[in-house]
């Protein structure tokens, strides 16, 4: 019974892995169809059709796509390309609705059944609710950037799904040949055996869902269902066998239950039942034959063992002389021992281990000399590379440095060894223990970019690598650092950023002119009135005092951006500072019949940044997309806060041209661009000005629909707007 089980056990485990990797693979290729969806669709649904979905199902290969939305706390099917999937609810699909709810509320799905990835899930093979004769894979995927849930459906086939049944049938079958007493064998699911089967009606077909069954493979003709639900029971708290005796349909049946573990969520009972009458006889032949065979076994034992011994002391002392050879390093003594027996053996293993010693030794005598090597071509390398490295220990003291550190930093390796590193200015104090911490549990730094003192005082921009060095145990013994000098680097992306920021500042003057026009017209009209009359009322000076604040307001913020500024990080607020770009140019999009609209959809906290650069940054932006809009339109700006409140994200969306896919590819690319009069750096700026932030710029965009450029920068939740 305990071989059979064990048989079944093989038998099960290889076609369960077999069918999880495949249900895997098929809820992996689910996911990246529903992403490839998400990408091609408006994220809005009102801009999505039936038909839109009928055409991305042929073409990605696809049984079904359907668009899910919760509407007043009840998750619904809108649009489909299979008519019978629309207006579905999940209100009664009990775990299902969970992790539907779970993935609106951008949750991990842990509902405990099929396969969770991060804003996707992956539901069980089962039957269609639409169509109760197809069983189905479902795929369901939502990250918040759109107002629906994308559910990628595939048709899959039922032996294909469901091997576990007909491979373990198969296999019983087979055991039922070679074995005449066995009956039956029964699997069990212990979570539904003993209850009322679950059929539901789907489409008016009642069905009996592939993942509630009590019998999930074999046959249960003599069936003793109270008895047997005590001793399935009693398996699966004592974990070892249980076996009970019964008279079924006019047999004395033998029915032995033992547990087996699928998974880590699924523990079957198999029921191996006998045909007590049939064991008898072979066990009693077995019986007989194993005396037989035992007493053959003692008269042979004692014959080898009186000749065995005559060999046995003539034979140790030639072993005796070998391992002291051996002992003394004489490897090649050989031991002519010609007998077959245990000495005869052991005298060979003797010989093979003294001329293994000889290889070894020799072998790590050839590898002393190649580490000695490696050695030399290691450190040649260090002292030799024009790139900074240094080693410290776990509590921060330098080890060693090469040549290139003593260059770059003055210091030399005597002044530092042994010392805690001297190049680390204050300022930079926090964020190094950062980079460390994330060393030691097992991250990676690289081209991390900084500042560094050097030994005469000056400040140097430098990148750095920082990697662990691991004992034989793989445990950090001490922690490398490769440092290269950007300073030159640094110093031409700033040049390159202020040729911009003048080309920007140049365009805008226009914009800049016209809305200080206006206010001068007004102070114009009060002195001619002041001229003709001889008095002006408190009223008229408080309107001309507030006309010459608002042109010094103006020119001030064209003074920002006009000007070289000190790099310097302040508390900012992003909405004022775009409702102060806005205003800048505001004109110059009017006179492109470009309406620019701010909505601040959440509280904002304050950010750490450099003011000026990021107006430069909001500059570009709005100028690129008042650009794109030749015949005008809507240039909305949103600030909001992300999911995890941890980052702040604004988007300029405008009703533009858009940017073909080829061009999408080589943003950011220098001297790349589609304008005319162009010098194709702006792009490029803007993103190395948000990565200085700590932040990411990404773009979407739809030729004939427009752009939308997404900005997200790390938030201060010391202060909230």
């Amino acid at each position: 019974m305990q071989s059979i089980v064990e048989q079944l056990g093989v038998t099960l485990e290889v076609i369960e892995t077999t069918r999880e990797a495949m249900d895997a693979e098929l809820g992996q290729k689910l996911r990246m169809a529903a992403i490839v969806v998400k990408e091609k669709l408006h994220p809005n649904i009102k801009f999505v059709s039936n038909e839109q979905l009928v055409s991305l199902s042929k073409e990605l290969n696809l049984d079904d796509i359907t668009l899910w939305q919760r509407i007043d706390g009840e998750v619904v099917s809108v649009l489909s390309s299979n008519p019978e999937e629309i207006n579905l609810s999940s209100k009664t699909w009990d775990y299902w609705d969970r992790a539907f709810h779970q993935l609106f509320d951008l949750k991990d799905v842990s509902v405990g059944k099929g396969d969770a990835l991060q804003h996707y899930w992956s539901g069980p093979i089962n039957y269609a609710v639409s169509d109760p004769t197809q069983i189905n894979k479902w795929g369901y995927f939502f990250d918040g950037t759109t107002n629906y849930m994308i559910n990628t459906i595939i048709n899959t086939d039922e032996n294909f799904s469901f091997d576990l049944v007909g491979g373990t049938t198969d296999v019983i079958a087979k055991l039922k040949t070679q074995q005449p007493s066995l009956l039956e064998v029964t699997g069990f699911d212990p979570q539904f055996f003993g209850t009322k089967p679950i059929i539901k009606m789907k489409k008016g077909i009642p069905v009996y869902n592939l993942d509630v069954r009590d019998i999930p493979f074999g046959q249960y003709e003599y069936r003793n269902t109270q008895d047997d639900t005590l001793f399935i029971q009693t398996v699966l708290k004592d974990g070892g066998m249980q076996t009970g005796k019964y008279t079924i349909n006019g047999k004395e049946v033998l029915r032995s239950f033992i547990p087996l573990k699928i998974n880590a969520d699924k523990t079957y009972v198999i029921g191996v039942a006998f045909d007590k009458a049939e064991l008898k006889e072979p066990i009693h032949r077995q019986l007989l034959a194993h005396v037989l065979i035992s007493l053959c076994l003692l008269m042979f034992a004692m014959l080898a063992s009186y000749f065995i011994a005559g060999y046995m002391l003539r034979s140790l002392n030639q072993i005796i002389h070998k391992v002291n050879a051996i002992a003394d390093g004489k490897f090649d003594v050989s031991i002519s021992i010609q007998n077959k027996d245990e000495l005869g053996l052991l005298a060979s293993r003797v010989n093979s281990m003294g001329v293994r010693l000889l290889n070894y030794t020799t072998q790590l005598k050839e590898t002393a000399r190649e580490l000695q090597s490696t050695k030399q071509y290691l450190e040649s390398f260090v002292n030799h590379t024009s790139d900074a490295i240094h080693v410290v220990d776990l509590d921060g003291h330098i080890i060693q440095v090469n040549h290139a550190f003593e260059a770059i930093y003055g210091w030399s390796s005597e002044e530092v060894t042994g010392q805690l590193l001297p190049n680390l200015p204050n300022s930079q104090f926090e964020s190094h223990e950062i980079l460390i911490a994330t060393i030691m549990e097992g991250g990676s730094v690289t081209d991390f970019e900084t500042v560094r003192y050097t030994k005469d005082g000056g400040l140097i921009d430098v990148s750095i690598t920082i990697s662990a060095i691991r004992d034989e145990l793989d445990e950090i013994m001490a922690i490398a650092t490769i440092s290269r000098n950007i300073t030159s680097r640094k110093q031409s992306e700033e040049m390159i950023r202020r040729s911009d920021k003048l080309a920007v500042v140049g365009q805008l003057a226009a914009g800049v002119a016209h809305e200080v026009r206006n206010p001068l017209t007004t102070l114009r009209g009060f002195v001619q009135l002041q001229k003709q009359t001889g008095s002006l009322s408190m009223s008229h000076l408080d309107l001309m005092l507030s006309e010459l604040d608002q042109i010094n307001m103006i020119v001030s913020e064209f003074l920002v951006l006009a000007k070289p500024q000190a790099i310097r990080h302040d508390y900012l607020n992003v909405g004022d500072l775009l409702k102060d770009i806005v205003m800048l140019m505001d004109s110059e999009a009017r006179m492109n019949k470009v309406n620019l609209t701010i909505h601040q959809i959440t509280d904002i906290p304050v950010i750490s940044g450099v003011g000026s650069q990021l107006k430069q940054v909001f500059v570009n932006m709005i100028k690129n997309g008042v650009e794109a809009m030749p015949d005008g339109g809507e240039l909305t700006i949103e600030l909001s806060a992300a999911e995890d409140s941890h980052e702040m994200v604004i988007r300029f969306t405008d009703q533009g041209l858009g940017i073909t896919e080829e061009d999408m590819a080589r943003l950011g690319e220098p001297f790349f661009t589609r304008k005319e009069g162009g010098n194709g750096l702006g792009v490029m700026i803007c993103q190395q000005i948000i990565r200085n932030h700590n932040g990411k710029l990404s773009y979407r965009s739809l030729v004939g629909e427009g752009t939308c450029v997404e900005i997200r920068l790390p938030m201060n939740k010391a202060a909230e707007i």
